[in-house]
């Protein structure tokens, strides 16, 4: 298959060496990775300022901006033909419940799902499985490579796309991959403010995970207990559940008609 290889972590992470190891002996892998790392920028889209793409040997391309920029570079700019699938990771860092909105994993991702191309954003769990002395990218790619088989098998619907998330174990260690749904993570709400040696302020963001309402049978709940978790990801953002109450609102326009329903 024709695979565009991204990441959130940058060319040069260990996560992308593995999974490239494991893909280019039997796909057609082309790399448009950040040139450096980029953890965090979500669905970001660099438009304000030039972006780099420079070729750092035979099919391995870095990008001076955001995993999204390198999708979109990837598919407009460097395949003459449309990659069959996009493969963001493997992620150093678990990607769970609400981190889909900041992950540049996951932006990734879901640039491709925009373009209509299937993808898998993969992420090894690290902080779970943190005692462990070695890092089991091979066990995330190995897991990613069946997704993969799945896809090309049972073709996800446009504008579908898949998280996957691997604990740090040796393969043999993980007993099943888990169809699940998104569980709720947030963050310690920390701003850490450090002085420069100018005397001005600057700042720190973000704490710890807040793990305690990821749910039974969510994403983290399984990675907790050493299974691999996959989530359906998709691109409706509407709030189905909400609209009825919408309508019922008195919103007026600049005519003084408003929307309320009797």
């Amino acid at each position: 298959m024709r695979i565009l290889l991204t990441n959130d972590d940058g060319i040069d992470a260990p996560g992308i060496a593995a999974m490239l190891e494991a893909l280019e002996d039997a796909h057609d892998v082309v790399v448009v990775a950040p040139s450096k790392e980029r953890s965090g920028a979500s669905h970001a889209l660099t438009m304000l300022e030039p972006i780099r793409l420079v070729q750092k040997g035979e099919r391995r391309w870095a990008v001076g901006g955001t995993p999204v920029d390198c999708v979109y570079l990837g598919l407009h700019r460097v395949f003459s033909e449309p990659p069959e699938v996009v493969i963001s990771g493997i992620n150093k860092g678990a990607n769970l419940g609400d981190d889909v909105f900041y992950s540049g994993t996951v932006g990734a991702a879901r640039e491709a799902a925009l373009n209509q191309i299937p993808a898998i954003a993969v992420s090894l769990d690290t902080q779970n499985w943190s005692s462990s002395t070695s890092l089991h990218f091979e066990s995330a790619a190995n897991i990613a490579l069946k997704v993969l088989d799945s896809i090309k098998a049972k073709p996800l619907s446009p504008g579908a796309f898949v998280n996957l998330n691997v604990p740090n174990r040796p393969l043999s260690e993980i007993p099943t991959v888990e169809v699940c749904r998104l569980g709720r993570r947030h963050y310690e709400p920390v701003v850490e403010e450090r002085i420069d040696p100018r005397a001005h302020a600057y700042y720190w963001i973000g704490g710890e995970p807040l793990s305690e309402r990821m749910g039974e049978q969510t994403d983290g709940w399984w990675l907790h207990k050493g299974h691999a978790a996959i989530t359906p990801l998709g691109l409706n953002n509407t709030s189905e559940n909400h609209l009825s109450q919408l309508k019922h609102w008195n919103i007026t326009n600049s005519s003084g008609r408003g929307n309320e329903r009797t």
